[in-house]
């Protein structure tokens, strides 16, 4: 264990005010309560303790100076056996005296660990995680969902307009209620955004895959087509095939900045369920029909 004098770096012939005042920095300095985790500090506050509790006591100090005891306070012995190595039950950096004085006499560090105390009487509370499914149209255009919550009670959460998957909404003051005068925590509610059975999201945009009459798509013409605003005309270009994407601006998701994404909308052409004998008979007489390979282009 380092010298007592020098833990404190003072001389030998240092006054008790000296000793007391060296103490103080160091202590300033090095208390744990001050170096939350620094194990280094840690260890040096300890000698720092030792060694003030050696050289405040006027029988201590003097004991030390004859040779009596040694830094750690442990009587010297004339010849050592094993039994003195034994670990001691309680060193010198353990007595409450030391702490005590420095806590009382120095105001600053006394007045921090005050502080302290009341923070932890007075603590917030803690936040609260939460899960919230939400549909996939309210998630696009927005809206307010009601949250029950597992303790009882409810939470109405706003939702804004195009929310993503797993995206975080902070209710301040919802979460768990604090300690004292502490105000509570945060409601953290994670959006869980349930599919829809025809529009999908990527990005900004909305894709839809929409049948279109076998008609529709060789004559062309006007069609209705679902938005997640609402219903809106869209004109079929004649001979379309299955595959071909139309693009409704704005019809997408609206963007933060402003503004907003597309609907992208592919063709798919059906064919009339039931079957209808008339066009059976036609195809069955189209020659052109028969010599069209729309595979030709796949195949060696």
């Amino acid at each position: 264990m380092t010298d007592p004098y020098e833990a404190l770096g003072v001389d030998r012939s240092a006054s008790l005010e000296d000793i007391r005042k060296a103490y103080r920095r160091l202590a300033k300095k090095l208390h744990p309560d001050l170096n939350p985790g620094n194990k280094e500090a840690e260890a040096q506050f300890k000698e720092v303790a030792g060694a003030y509790d050696i050289l405040s006591d006027k029988d201590k100090r003097q004991r030390f100076d004859n040779g009596e005891i040694d830094a750690s306070g442990a009587e010297r012995p004339r010849q050592r056996f094993y039994r003195d190595f034994a670990p001691e039950s309680e060193g010198p950096y353990t007595s409450s005296s030391g702490f005590a004085d420095f806590a009382e006499s120095d105001d600053i560090l006394s007045e921090f660990i005050r502080q302290q105390a009341h923070a932890r009487a007075n603590a917030r509370g803690p936040d609260i995680s939460y899960r919230l499914p939400v549909d996939f149209l309210d998630a696009v255009n927005g809206g307010t969902m009601r949250l029950d919550l597992p303790q009882g009670g409810t939470l109405d959460v706003k939702i804004p307009p195009g929310i993503v998957e797993g995206q975080v909404l902070r209710l301040r003051g919802k979460g768990a209620p604090g300690r004292g005068s502490g105000g509570a925590g945060d409601a953290l509610v994670e959006v869980s955004i349930r599919p829809h059975r025809f529009f999908t999201r990527e990005g900004n945009d909305i894709h839809l895959e929409l049948p279109v009459s076998l008609a529709e798509a060789v004559a062309g013409g006007k069609v209705n087509v679902p938005t997640p605003s609402g219903t809106v005309a869209m004109t079929v270009p004649k001979h379309a095939n299955t595959g071909t994407v139309l693009r409704l601006r704005g019809k997408g998701v609206a963007k933060p900045g402003g503004g907003a994404g597309d609907e992208l909308v592919k063709l798919k052409v059906m064919l009339p369920d039931p079957p209808d004998p008339a066009l059976d008979a036609f195809v069955s007489a189209w020659e052109t029909g028969k010599t069209y390979d729309p595979r030709r282009d796949m195949l060696p």
